[in-house]
């Protein structure tokens, strides 16, 4: 079964689902509103994609951008719990693949 982390309302999170409601794909949709991230699954996804999955370029981010940056990687996990609008979304993990944001090309490789 896929997972799909990220935030209900989110424009792109909203293309995605759609995408797998589309494809008749099976997937548990976590929302970090109701439900954040814990430490393992950042770590997962810190391991996954080579650094946190933090969405520098959104709003939230900027708000933490230089506690986070002069933080351990321990603090940074923190701080992306502590506000998981700044998580990059969605993530898409499926067995050992894990993606982060939407592409057709790239979930077309997963999605089956």
């Amino acid at each position: 079964m896929m997972k799909i982390y990220g935030i209900k309302n989110c424009d792109t999170v909203k293309k995605a689902l759609k995408y797998l409601d589309a494809k008749g794909a099976s997937y548990e949709f976590i929302d970090y509103k109701k439900t954040p991230p814990t430490k393992e699954d950042l770590k997962r996804w810190d391991e996954a994609f080579g650094e946190l999955p933090a969405n520098k370029r959104g709003p939230t981010f900027r708000k933490i951008k230089d506690e986070f940056e002069g933080a351990t990687k321990a603090q940074q996990i923190k701080l992306l719990i502590e506000n998981s609008s700044a998580i990059k979304r969605p993530i898409l993990e499926k067995g050992k693949k894990t993606l982060r944001g939407f592409s057709t090309e790239e979930w077309d490789k997963v999605v089956k």
